[in-house]
């Protein structure tokens, strides 16, 4: 995450453009965010996207499966290989509490 990610968040459809490295905001109608809001919401934004990791790698394994091949073929012999293979994944990549 960076400055730009942060203010984006911080103050959606605002207009304002970096000159190397330094705001220029144009905006006349919202308030130009101050530097400590900026790095506050830096962290706030990476802490989000860290307690996220979980999910990002089970859904890359998730769309490496073919489910419904799996599910299909499950149905017609009786066997649970999509629901082994997902729990596996839940399993390598568990929920935080």
């Amino acid at each position: 995450m960076d400055k730009i990610d942060a203010i984006i968040s911080l103050r959606p459809g605002a207009r304002w453009h970096m000159r190397e490295d330094v705001l220029v905001w144009e905006d006349e109608e919202q308030v130009e965010p101050t530097e400590e809001e900026i790095e506050t919401e830096i962290t706030r934004l990476q802490s989000e996207y860290d307690s996220q990791d979980y999910a990002r790698k089970r859904r890359a394994e998730y769309n490496a499966l073919n489910q419904f091949e799996l599910i299909s073929d499950d149905s017609m012999n009786g066997t649970t290989t999509h629901r082994d293979a997902i729990l596996a994944i839940k399993a390598r990549y568990p929920k935080p509490e």
